[in-house]
């Protein structure tokens, strides 16, 4: 056991299929007061990456701890030491919660408690005020070390597509495969096509969490707060593409259904409302103009095409590597299909003169 950059490491090994017994054993270190007969769990299951699994004594289930576990090969597609800088960040900046220890292959963290939103709550001006407000705070955080960093999306984009299977081992996934996804290579230039269409767009690089759908935001309707979780991906990024798929998610999750993509009205409604705090935080004191609005909205849904293709890319590898139910590789194809559905309409889009 040791500590590194403040945060307990815990030399443990946690088995997927065991995931009360290591947490159990997290316990005793993290949470030494507590009695382990008296601990009660909970399992979650939303989670597209990783197992999860919260303990809490019965009086209070606000004292839950979580634990989660990595999920089988996600170390291809995600930094895990800058996933545990960034919960130390983040925590420090009030945008998230206390990382109580590492182990080997996952993490204990403090339970915010909550409801993640849904497709009707997102909509509601209530919550997309609170979530602009969330994500203008932490898009505010500077960089630890002086420069901000090169942005996180294209280099991820290359990185997923270096990383994708030939093939299936599965015949009948294959066949999915072949059947309903376009072939690796017209991927690889569908990214070089978007990559030219977007970096010519000016648009400040800042802290994203990069993965804001409704299942990463919970709601505390007692305390009128809501915080993102889940901070995998979260990086300096393009700060255009951290609304663009969160707009992307207005779709759902369990069902995903894209016609819920929001329209320009509410676009605009929310577009303005993130203007408006963003420039508060930067003590900006121009008011936001009709022009301001519309040249977010053409580089928001832009990069909206970028989100559709780093998620399908990110599916075809989970539906390759993962043992969590979900089929990952329908996913991908919805995700593609949306892609190539809005990709001439959103490249058309011109920004105001």
């Amino acid at each position: 056991m040791a500590t590194t950059s403040n945060v307990l490491r815990i030399d443990l090994t946690l088995d997927e299929n065991k995931l009360e017994e290591g947490a159990l054993k997290l316990f005793e270190t993290v949470k030494p007061g507590w009695n382990q007969k008296d601990i009660k769990f909970k399992v979650f299951t939303d989670g597209k990456s990783n197992k999860l699994i919260g303990g809490y004594l019965p009086e209070d289930k606000n004292t839950m701890a979580l634990v989660r576990v990595y999920g089988k090969k996600t170390e291809l597609l995600i930094d895990r030491e800058a996933e545990i800088k960034t919960f130390v960040l983040l925590h420090k900046a009030g945008c998230g919660p206390q990382l109580y220890a590492a182990c080997n292959n996952g993490l204990c963290y403090k339970y915010l408690p909550g409801i993640i939103l849904d497709s009707k709550m997102v909509r509601e001006e209530r919550i997309f005020r609170l979530v602009v407000k969330e994500m203008v705070k932490m898009h505010s955080i500077k960089p630890q070390e002086g420069a901000v960093p090169p942005p996180w999306l294209f280099k991820t984009m290359e990185r997923f597509l270096s990383i994708l299977p030939e093939k299936f081992e599965d015949a009948k996934k294959q066949e999915r495969y072949v059947r309903g996804i376009v072939p690796q290579s017209q991927l690889h230039e569908e990214v070089s096509q978007i990559k030219s269409a977007l970096l010519c767009l000016e648009t400040p690089v800042v802290f994203c969490h990069n993965d804001a759908l409704l299942g990463n935001i919970v709601f505390n309707e007692t305390e009128g707060t809501l915080k993102f979780i889940d901070y995998e991906y979260a990086s300096f990024n393009y700060q255009a593409f951290d609304i663009a798929t969160h707009f992307a998610e207005f779709a759902g999750i369990e069902v995903v259904d894209y016609s819920l993509y929001p329209d320009k009205d509410l676009q605009l409604k929310w577009l303005r409302a993130f203007l408006v705090a963003w420039r508060e935080a930067q003590n900006i004191p121009d008011e936001v103009t009709e022009r301001d609005l519309e040249v977010l909205y053409v580089k928001v849904n832009k990069f909206v095409l970028a989100a559709h293709l780093l998620w399908g890319i990110w599916a075809l590898i989970q539906s390759h590597n993962s043992t969590i139910d979900f089929d990952f590789l329908d996913y991908a194809k919805l995700r593609f299909d949306e892609y190539f559905t809005r990709k001439d309409g959103f490249l058309a889009l011109q920004l105001p003169e």
